[in-house]
């Protein structure tokens, strides 16, 4: 059952339906978006919510798909590390292998 949250972004109170895990996380990306709504509306008091609003989105989402990437590139590189001492072990243990049959 979800539980009304209150939150407060750009001096404006918001009730938001949240699950009782994830109220925190909820309260977090509030305390986050504010933050930026903030350093983007700087001193201009009459800058329109809406526009400060879709630019907060904007560089939210643009940090988001930045750290997929990094991530999808760590993945990458963590796939080939991993292919490359496979092989390495595969090699020395095909010839510990080898060297045990020779002496048979």
């Amino acid at each position: 059952m979800s539980d009304p949250v209150s939150v407060r972004i750009l001096d404006r109170d918001y009730l938001i339906a949240c699950e009782p895990g994830e109220r925190e996380g909820l309260v977090s990306a509030a305390h986050l978006l504010d933050a930026r709504m903030r350093d983007i509306r700087g001193g201009n008091r009459m800058a329109a919510i809406d526009r400060i609003a879709v630019m907060a989105a904007l560089n939210l989402a643009h940090e988001l798909l930045q750290t997929r990437q990094a991530s999808e590139d760590r993945d990458q590189q963590i796939t080939r590390t991993l292919g490359e001492l496979n092989r390495k072990l595969d090699s020395l243990l095909t010839a510990v292998s080898i060297r045990g049959h020779e002496r048979v």
